[in-house]
């Protein structure tokens, strides 16, 4: 079945608003949204980033990296975490990205995240990241 990721962007408006709103009822919300997801059975992943005035830019533009501190350029859309869904369609994405609870000024950007069966499989990378998979070896932090 395909996946899509949802990302979550918003503005240094919705941002601040995020920010203002209790903690704990920030907590309830998104977890009444995702245990609908889980009960529909289409979430496989689901993380919400720090402030992104805790970031850094690593802009490979140049002759040499150039690491700039957040917060970073224009910042009008930040990408603020994602949801990674299995489902039937990209309309079936959207239905439930219409249903995010986010702040006023958000957007969620849907994308399609290919398989590694997509791609040539006669290629050495492509064989050693699927027996990577296999081996049930994950990145953990």
């Amino acid at each position: 079945m395909p996946r899509y990721m949802l990302i979550m962007r918003g503005t240094d408006e919705t941002t601040a608003a995020m920010m203002a709103t209790p903690f704990e009822e920030m907590l309830a919300t998104t977890g009444r949204f995702n245990e609908e997801l889980i009960k529909a059975g289409v979430l496989l992943a689901a993380e919400g980033l720090d402030d992104p005035g805790q970031g850094v830019v690593v802009d490979l533009g140049g002759e040499s990296p150039v690491v700039t501190d957040g917060p970073y350029g224009e910042t009008r859309e930040l990408f603020g975490g994602f949801y990674l869904l299995e489902v039937a369609s990209q309309q079936e994405a959207v239905e439930w990205a219409k249903r995010i609870p986010a702040f006023p000024g958000s957007s969620i950007e849907i994308r399609r995240v290919p398989g590694i069966e997509e791609f040539p499989q006669d290629n050495e990378w492509v064989a050693k990241e699927r027996a990577w998979r296999e081996s049930g070896a994950s990145v953990t932090h």
